[in-house]
């Protein structure tokens, strides 16, 4: 299956501790990231990982097209939750993500618990449906 990971930057240490926890996981899978995430997650796991653009050169949009040709089976999104509060292209991307996500069916998690709750039924094949 293929896995979209996303984090804003106070977020990129909880989402690499969450990828070593998990590398047995994700090592059967493919990862895409946008470029910076993509090249932290490899340097903490040495998994391989799909490097879109960077996100303020056209990694968001890839991000959404991935999502909107149904190329992502899962997403893990960590974000602060205070989107409304950032820059409004922040909060565009995250609702754009989100309602892209929402239209595709494509299980989206924002959170350690939700994204740990995923990873788990990936790996007991609770996700086959996306296959």
């Amino acid at each position: 299956m293929n896995i979209g990971l996303i984090a804003q930057t106070p977020k990129r240490i909880l989402l690499e501790n969450f990828c070593i926890a998990y590398k047995g996981i994700l090592k059967k899978h493919t990862i895409y990231a946008t470029e910076l995430t993509a090249l932290r997650v490899e340097a903490v796991t040495a998994l391989p990982v799909v490097k879109l653009l960077p996100e303020d050169m056209g990694g968001c949009k890839q991000v959404e097209s991935l999502i909107a040709r149904e190329d992502l089976d899962m997403v893990i999104y960590f974000h602060t939750g205070e989107e409304l509060e950032e820059t409004y292209e922040d909060h565009k991307w995250f609702s754009e993500i989100t309602r892209l996500c929402d239209f595709y069916s494509i299980p989206l998690a924002t959170n350690i618990g939700t994204a740990e709750s995923l990873i788990l039924c990936l790996e007991h094949g609770d996700l086959e449906w996306r296959a």
